[in-house]
């Protein structure tokens, strides 16, 4: 049997392993795949409220990302690509998240990531927001 997969994730050799860092550095998406775009999520709570935590924030982030996900037949391992914003982007705050990464990925491979730090999102006490791209067959 010929399995079909929406992408395949690169990591050149000439480039350092980004894996402990929980990413890729390339996505080649196959042709005619169904796309899948989830706008950025935030780590509020389905009644809005937000942690003052970064971690349980970006545990809360991935819970959205996922439940957007599941409402279009897909889940975390379609997601070839991975925009995110930190407010005032730390070591701490880039252990945390590679951490988080880690586990809710396991055996599969990252998506490709860009972590882009901000002064502050839309909501006064959001801490992070993370956009995906997710891919289909």
């Amino acid at each position: 049997m010929n399995t079909i997969t929406a992408f395949t994730m690169i990591n050149p050799t000439e480039l350092y392993d980004p894996r402990p860092n929980g990413y890729s550095h390339v996505a080649v998406i196959q042709p005619n795949m169904r796309v899948i775009h989830i706008a950025g999520q935030g780590g509020e709570q389905k009644n809005g409220e937000l942690s003052q935590d970064f971690d349980q924030q970006v545990q809360q982030v991935f819970y959205n990302i996922q439940y957007a996900l599941a409402s279009a037949q897909a889940k975390l391992e379609d997601i070839a690509v991975l925009r995110v914003l930190v407010v005032n982007h730390d070591a701490e705050k880039l252990q945390s998240f590679t951490q988080i990464m880690q586990s809710l990925w396991k055996n599969h491979p990252f998506p490709v990531c860009t972590l882009i730090p901000v002064p502050c999102l839309a909501l006064k006490d959001m801490l992070i927001e993370v956009e995906a791209t997710a891919y289909t067959v």
